[in-house]
């Protein structure tokens, strides 16, 4: 990689800020929880299931805040359940479910059964989530780890069956990674769909069993063509650690994942959303998960010249709220983007030196780097040469994980053939400029290098105005994204609640445990 001239003590800096923000917050990841962090303990407790298409956890979580006992957390009642009436979690939880059980009205069972039963639950299901990490570790070791830049490619019918089929094809063009994209707005549901679903707008429902089947087809075509073919998906919304869950239990290996993005881009509660990223992000961990982060969507609100430091500073926050959760460096795949306005003179170059300042703030990070979409029109021949100057950016800075841009993006959903074009265009660039990197020095008042210091230099600004103001009240005056957030505003406040002094979250603490957090 070209070397920037960056002064460490710089970036010393903006971390120490950013640092200091995230931790300000450990009031709120403490002493609080969410409906959804507890909805995520029932699943990992083994159960699943609906009732009239509303899904089991719902209904236990529903059915203790209306008995005001929600305080004290699931696991305990579940757990006491189990203790009282011999009865399997499962058992309960349709019981609860169907209306003919009342957690709150049976008696205490010892404190001491009570958690021992949580202890036996949580070692099983943890265990599980365990080897599915290690088959993942030794399926890299049998076929070789991923290319690098890895190839990122999306399936998005709606239809898990019909994605299977895109996902294949996708694989033997030469994908290292496959996303399933979302429904449209599933991020807004308090609750996650159950079952295989065949119906979508926009991108295919995520459900454990979508994940599944996902799961096992590629699986399947790994043996095939000898590749461990990565799966991606959103752990993101209102749902983010439930389906942060399911993606540990069926082995998925990448999942979108931002502290902020459902703020800034959802309007999903503040207090609702980092509540639920820490959980969420403890789990990837924990499950050897990557998690990837969605900085790109700063730049389809604000100007990538002019707000690229926010960026930046989104990037380091993310680090720093990662780190807080257990995430390693070596999982975070810190997101930017190719968006500056290409007949801006030199677009090329400003888009190097930012590229260049994200792999030289986190050398360790498999980053992704996120293609043109902004500036794209129906004129597919200036899309396929953007898309290869975005490939060779790419090469050149060392990024990790590179989705590919299509050369029909903002006609249609893209046919297999553009996306095998797709794949002609990067690996004849990345192959091309291979040692491209390694042949040049950059001058210290290079435009490259001057540019990139001036948006390390506003980040650091940025970062200190926020840390003196507070990241709720910096969101509040919309200083990120240019769009404005309140504290007590957004979707999903309700579902926020104060622990009781007695509290239990079983899973939390082993993970915390295990990856050394307390």
């Amino acid at each position: 990689m070209i070397k920037l001239t960056v002064n460490n003590e710089k970036i010393n800096t903006a971390r120490k800020h950013a640092r200091s923000i995230v931790h300000s917050l450990k009031w709120l990841l403490n002493d609080y929880s969410s409906t959804t962090i507890e909805r995520t303990i029932i699943r990992l407790m083994g159960i699943d299931g609906a009732i009239d298409e509303k899904p089991i956890p719902n209904l236990i979580v529903e059915h203790l805040q209306e008995k005001g006992a929600l305080g004290r957390g699931v696991a305990y009642w579940l757990a006491n359940a189990i203790a009282v009436t011999g009865k399997s979690a499962q058992e309960i939880a349709n019981e609860v479910a169907e209306g003919k059980l009342n957690l709150t009205e049976l008696q205490s069972a010892p404190t001491e059964k009570v958690f021992s039963i949580l202890e036996e639950i949580s070692s099983k299901m943890l265990n599980h989530i365990k080897k599915q990490r290690q088959t993942r570790e030794e399926a890299f070791k049998k076929f070789g780890n991923r290319s690098k830049p890895a190839i990122y490619l999306i399936v998005a019918t709606g239809n898990i069956y019909e994605d299977v089929i895109q996902a294949r094809a996708a694989a033997r063009q030469g994908a290292d990674i496959i996303a399933v994209i979302r429904s449209t707005a599933q991020s807004l549901l308090d609750y996650v769909p159950y079952g295989a679903t065949t119906v979508g707008f926009g991108g295919t429902f995520a459900t454990q069993e979508n994940f599944r089947i996902m799961r096992k087809a590629l699986d399947e075509i790994g043996e095939e063509i000898g590749k461990y073919i990565s799966l991606t998906n959103y752990a993101s919304g209102l749902c983010m650690p439930e389906i942060a869950a399911m993606g540990a239990i069926e082995r998925l290996d990448v999942m979108l994942n931002d502290a902020m993005y459902g703020i800034l881009f959802r309007d999903i509660n503040m207090k609702r959303t980092l509540l639920d990223q820490y959980f969420s992000r403890m789990i990837n961990a924990f499950a050897g998960i990557e998690i990837q982060t969605g900085e790109d969507n700063y730049l389809t609100t604000s100007d990538a010249i002019e707000k690229a430091y926010t960026v930046t500073a989104s990037q380091l926050l993310n680090e720093q709220f990662a780190l807080l959760s257990g995430v390693k460096h070596e999982k975070m795949g810190l997101g930017h983007a190719f968006e500056i306005d290409p007949t801006i003179e030199n677009s090329f170059l400003y888009e190097l030196a930012h590229a260049l300042l994200t792999s030289t703030l986190f050398p360790d990070s498999p980053t992704k780097y996120m293609p043109p979409t902004k500036f794209v029109t129906g004129n597919i021949f200036k899309t396929h040469l953007l898309n290869g100057m975005f490939n060779l950016v790419s090469q050149i800075t060392d990024q990790g994980v590179q989705l590919l841009g299509m050369m029909t993006e903002a006609i249609h959903t893209p046919h297999i053939v553009d996306r095998a074009i797709a794949v002609d265009n990067a690996r004849y660039v990345f192959n091309a400029a291979r040692d491209f990197a390694s042949q040049f020095e950059l001058l210290p008042d290079s435009f490259i290098n001057k540019r990139a210091n001036q948006v390390l230099d506003e980040a650091i600004s940025f970062l200190a105005e926020v840390d003196d103001t507070g990241l709720f009240i910096s969101m509040s005056q919309g200083h990120f994204a240019d769009i404005k957030r309140t504290e007590d505003g957004g979707k999903g406040l309700e579902g926020v609640f104060k622990k009781d002094d007695d509290y239990t979250n079983p899973f939390m603490e082993k993970m915390k445990s295990e990856l050394n957090l307390i």
